[in-house]
């Protein structure tokens, strides 16, 4: 992964652009503070960049045996489109068959989705790269990934549809191969 490198300074002096042709005036009570503000706002949604994915998940080894779908449903996110730099948010389910005794610690994979979301994105993307680094890292038997997310830019702008849902999928091993156990996934989420 290559270095993330937020410079502060042609950031905040974007944000003084930004406003400028707004025709905003910078010195006025509730603009001076804002290019600062808006810098460490993007700082930390972005905070994702500067972390490598596959440095995050140590592999815990149990004498569980476990090879049977561990299941997380309804994680709350929030990630930036790259296309208009506007929020898009939602929850993340995911399901896993860990190979018997490789079994990870639940936070690693919810902090895993935090890193894919604190970056500039695409939900399709999104999607993919939570699965692909939990098959890369863990090699589980199989793992689903599902994200339904809301898009502030078909909220705010152009077609204007509050509600309105984007959900993608990706499977991977068993639960691409075997139907029965993406149906069994499915059911535990409701779906």
């Amino acid at each position: 992964m290559k270095k993330f490198n937020f410079d502060e300074i042609k950031a905040k002096e974007a944000i003084k652009l930004l406003l400028e042709s707004f025709g905003e005036d910078l010195n006025r009570d509730g603009i001076k503070r804002t290019p600062e503000r808006v810098v460490e706002f993007y700082k930390e949604v972005l905070s994702g960049n500067s972390i490598d994915s596959l440095d995050l998940v140590p592999i815990s080894y149990s004498s569980e045996e476990h090879e049977e779908i561990v299941l997380i449903k309804d994680v709350s996110f929030y990630s930036l489109c790259e296309h208009h730099l506007l929020p898009f948010f939602g929850k993340v389910h995911m399901a896993y068959i860990p190979q018997k005794d490789k079994i990870v610690g639940i936070s690693k994979l919810i902090r895993l989705i935090e890193i894919f979301a604190n970056r500039l994105q695409l939900q399709e993307r999104f999607t993919k790269q939570i699965s692909d680094t939990v098959m890369q890292l863990l090699k589980p038997h199989g793992v689903m990934v599902i994200v339904e997310a809301e898009h502030l830019c078909m909220t705010m702008r152009g077609i204007k549809k509050t509600g309105s849902l984007v959900i993608t999928q990706s499977v991977r091993g068993k639960f691409s191969e075997d139907e029965k156990a993406r149906k069994e996934a499915m059911s535990l989420l409701g779906k």
